[in-house]
C-alpha cells in the first residue's frame, strides 16, 4: 500500500517545438477544449481546458526530442511521494520548482506535482450526429520482459486495484470515480517502454471520420479500437469503451 494518495491525474502531451502549434490546434479540436494562456519561464506549458470538470490534459513544448506522453500525479506532499516512488523502484531524474520528474522501473516518465484541489471529473463531449467522446486514458506500452514488474509498480504507487482485461495484453488500474484519466497497461512484444492516449467513443466510426477531417489517418483497425496517427505521425487510439464508465461494451 502506498504511503500517499494520488489526488488527481493529468495526461501531458509533449510536442517538439517545430510541431507545437499544429499539434495543439489538432488536439484542442479533438478534445473539444479551449487552450489556457501559456505559462512557464519559456511559455512552454498550457492546459486544454474542458467545458466541464477540472482539466486533465496539458501540453508542453520541448526544446529537443521527439515528444510523447507522460503522467502528472498530483499529491499533497512531494517529498513523501518521491521517497515512496523511489522505495518502489522509481528513480528521480530532475527537480524544477514544485515539479519532481521521475522514471518508473521500466523507464516511463512521470512527474509528481502539488495537488491544487482538482476533484471534478470531466464529462464527455457530445458532437453533431450524437457521438459522445472523451480523451480519458493513457496507455503505458510495456515490453513483455518488464510487464509484470511494471504493473506491480503502478499498482503499488497509486494504491489502485489492478484488473485483468479480457485480453492477456492488457490490464488497467481502477481509478477513483472522480478522476478522469484512466491508466491502461499494455504488453508489447518488443521495443522500449512508451505511451499513448486513448479516446472512448459511443460511435467509433463517426469519431474516426471526424479525426480524419482534422488530418489524422487510420493505421490499423481491431474489434474494439482503431489505431490512428495525428497529422504529425503521433499514434493514439479511438476505442469503443463507454465514455462515462471507461469500460468496453459487453458482448
Amino acid at each position: 500500500m502506498s504511503t500517499f494518495e494520488v489526488r488527481w491525474l493529468t495526461a501531458f502531451l509533449d510536442f517538439p517545438a517545430d510541431e507545437f502549434g499544429s499539434e495543439v490546434t489538432f488536439w484542442r479540436a479533438i478534445a473539444g477544449s479551449t487552450v489556457s494562456p501559456p505559462r512557464g519561464d519559456k511559455r512552454q506549458f498550457a492546459t486544454l481546458e474542458p467545458f466541464n470538470g477540472d482539466p486533465h490534459l496539458r501540453v508542453q513544448r520541448l526544446e529537443s526530442g521527439n515528444g510523447g506522453v507522460h503522467l502528472d500525479l498530483h499529491v499533497d506532499d512531494l517529498d513523501v511521494a518521491a521517497r515512496e516512488a523511489v522505495r518502489l523502484g522509481a528513480s528521480e531524474t530532475h527537480r524544477y520548482g514544485d515539479v519532481v520528474t521521475m522514471r518508473s522501473p521500466g523507464g516511463f516518465v512521470f512527474c509528481l506535482v502539488p495537488w491544487e484541489g482538482q476533484k471534478t471529473r470531466s464529462r464527455p463531449i457530445r458532437w453533431p450526429g450524437d457521438t459522445i467522446s472523451i480523451i480519458d486514458q493513457v496507455s503505458i506500452d510495456i515490453p513483455a520482459r518488464a510487464y509484470d514488474a511494471e504493473c506491480e509498480f503502478w499498482q503499488r504507487l497509486t494504491g489502485w486495484e489492478l484488473t485483468d482485461n479480457d485480453s492477456p495484453m492488457f490490464r488497467h488500474l481502477d481509478r477513483p470515480d472522480n478522476i478522469t484519466i484512466r491508466i491502461l497497461l499494455q504488453r508489447i512484444d518488443s521495443g522500449e517502454i512508451g505511451g499513448h492516449v486513448d479516446l472512448a467513443s459511443t460511435h467509433p466510426s463517426d469519431e474516426v471520420s471526424r479525426h480524419e477531417d482534422w488530418g489524422a489517418e487510420v493505421v490499423a483497425e481491431f474489434p474494439n479500437w482503431t489505431v490512428m496517427e495525428d497529422p504529425t505521425g503521433r499514434r493514439y487510439c479511438i476505442t469503443s469503451r463507454n465514455p462515462r464508465t471507461g469500460e468496453l461494451p459487453t458482448a
